[in-house]
């Protein structure tokens, strides 16, 4: 290949990437030439026309290089005003800040300052470099939150928020519980008949604390920069380096290191922030104060219905007596009781008798395999024959299709409560999420609305409420557990406090499990008291239930209360 082909490809392929990244972010484009470089001067006129005489391949190649070393900046952020009312009447006053924080690579920079100083004929361009400018990588989308008459707003805390799938964008933590306007549901977070509509949060958690809610690459209205491929952000480790990039640049910009931080991360979210809470300290020696897991998985064993893992069995056994009681499929006398003491029953036998019939394997005696399937069956609701079938292993993509075999209903997996008609009845053919559903159109039409007509920020890029980010990456040839991880943040920092909240009728990431790794953290006597776990009668998004809701919100007052009270810890005392 020649050297003006070569030229001419690059030239090519630079274009190609300037024009999605104009077509990409809707009204101005995401990506565009910084201030300085977007004037021309009558100089810079008389030289284009010199240019064109000469052919302009010089000038082009350099225009080329400085596009690829990345001097692009997307749109300012929006700032509107707004208000809310909450119960008894209480308005609070708040301004929202709606839009991208750019993450850049750093790192080729600051070979290139170690490189001017061992060539002098390099100094002039290390005159120039700023280390805080690098190569483009994303441009992150977020939402903020700022309560007005805050007399030092750098002492006021501020809570980072996001989901998990990992794929889904914030929106459902952002418009179902957290923020101050909520998608408009059935007080059991069933979907009304659209259009859809939206209303003050009375629950929101501003009144206590800054909210910031923010979407990871490729969800939401967060894409990489043109010519980087998004699947360098798909993995564990990835996602933790740049949602903990993005929240120290967010920190850093808008004056935030003197205000008490929030950490709270739903389902992968969860996962998210427990890795976020160890890499913060140990990247930026940014201390958060406290870490909310919603509907958490902290270890992946305990989720994965795997040939040859037995864990999430027994971990799984509470959820599903949880949903057989909801749906009426238990005997009469268990039906008859309060549900928290129906799940006493399902954990006690759960953690003992059932675990060891599990460890027997094809060794446990028939009259032990009769017990303990005659067990299962009063706890779920299923043909003790049947779960004999299938050796007392019933995963929970069966337990979706078979409690409600004979009614020709699927049960959600989010929100076991949900029931959805079945496209192939008598079948175990997978099929949608009945919970799913009832929440996916809803929050996405209400935020798409809310964004541009409330909040004023207009693009034409679809919002991705849950995106395709695979294959991604958790651990090598292991399951991966970030308890660890928080186990280590904890010990690092004995003033962090985190709070676990979990759900019954939640299929996604079951209660007992979360309640398993917690107590399997070991925690040393001294912080012990500073993880702290609490159920509620709901689903996965634990605030789509309206009582749920309001005990959410009143809950984490208090939580953030006593993690705001903490006394100072006498470690060098003799």
């Amino acid at each position: 290949m020649t050297i003006d082909s070569l030229f001419l490809r690059r030239r090519f392929i630079f274009l190609l990437f300037a024009l999605i990244a104009k077509f990409a972010f809707g009204a101005s484009p995401d990506f565009k030439a910084s201030d300085e470089e977007g004037k021309e001067s009558p100089t810079a006129q008389e030289n284009k026309a010199e240019r064109d005489d000469k052919g302009g391949k010089e000038a082009k190649k350099e225009e080329t290089e400085k596009a690829e070393k990345g001097d692009l900046q997307p749109p300012p952020p929006v700032t509107t005003e707004h208000a809310v009312t909450l119960p008894g009447g209480k308005t609070l006053s708040y301004k929202t800040i709606t839009g991208y924080l750019l993450l850049r690579d750093t790192k080729e920079d600051a070979r290139t300052a170690a490189e001017s100083e061992k060539d002098p004929g390099k100094q002039n361009a290390r005159s120039q470099l700023d280390l805080a400018k690098g190569k483009p990588k994303a441009a992150i989308f977020f939402v903020a939150y700022l309560l007005n008459g805050v007399a030092d707003a750098s002492m006021r805390p501020v809570t980072f928020a996001f989901n998990g799938g990992p794929g889904s964008s914030s929106v459902w933590l952002h418009m179902g519980g957290l923020g101050p306007r909520r998608v408009l549901l059935s007080d059991r977070g069933e979907a009304l008949p659209p259009p859809v509509k939206f209303v003050d949060n009375e629950s929101t958690w501003l009144e206590k604390t800054d909210l910031v809610f923010i979407d990871p690459v490729s969800t939401g209205y967060s894409r990489p920069a043109p010519g980087e491929d998004a699947k360098q952000f798909y993995g564990y480790k990835q996602d933790i380096a740049n949602v903990g990039d993005f929240i120290r640049l967010w920190t850093t910009r808008y004056e935030r290191w003197s205000s008490p931080k929030i950490i709270a991360g739903e389902s992968y979210g969860a996962t998210r922030a427990a890795g976020l809470s160890d890499y913060l300290q140990d990247r930026y020696g940014l201390y958060v104060n406290g870490i909310v897991l919603i509907s958490s998985v902290l270890n992946f064993q305990t989720i994965d219905f795997a040939s040859g893992n037995d864990v999430p069995y027994p971990l799984y056994l509470p959820t599903y007596t949880a949903t057989a009681w909801y749906h009426n499929k238990l005997s009469s006398d268990l039906l008859s009781t309060p549900l928290r003491k129906v799940l006493n029953r399902a954990e006690s036998f759960a953690r003992n008798d059932y675990i060891l019939a599990l460890s027997r394997g094809d060794a446990l005696p028939q009259p032990d395999q009769d017990r303990i399937a005659n067990e299962l069956a009063r706890l779920t609701g299923l043909s003790a024959n049947y779960l004999k079938q299938l050796a007392l292993r019933e995963p929970d993509g069966r337990f979706v299709n078979d409690l409600l075999k004979d009614q020709n209903r699927s049960i959600g997996r989010f929100d076991s409560r949900f029931t959805g008609i079945r496209l192939y009845p008598g079948t175990d053919r997978q099929e949608f999420d009945p919970s799913g559903q009832a929440v996916n159109g809803p929050f996405t039409s209400a935020f798409n609305d809310y964004v541009r007509r409330e909040l004023k920020f207009e693009t034409d890029l679809p919002y991705e409420t849950i995106a395709e980010v695979n294959p991604w990456t958790l651990a090598e040839n292991k399951y991966l557990d970030v308890a660890a991880n928080l186990k280590e943040a904890m010990s690092r920092n004995p003033y962090l406090k985190v709070w676990v909240c979990c759900s019954y009728f939640d299929l996604a990431t079951p209660y007992f499990a979360a309640e398993s790794v917690v107590y399997g953290m070991n925690l040393d006597p001294a912080i012990r008291n500073n993880i702290e776990l609490t159920f509620y009668e709901s689903g996965h998004m634990v605030y789509i239930d309206k009582s749920s809701r309001e005990k959410f919100k009143g809950d984490f007052d208090a939580f953030l209360d006593r993690t705001l009270s903490a006394t100072p810890i006498n470690d060098a005392e003799r």
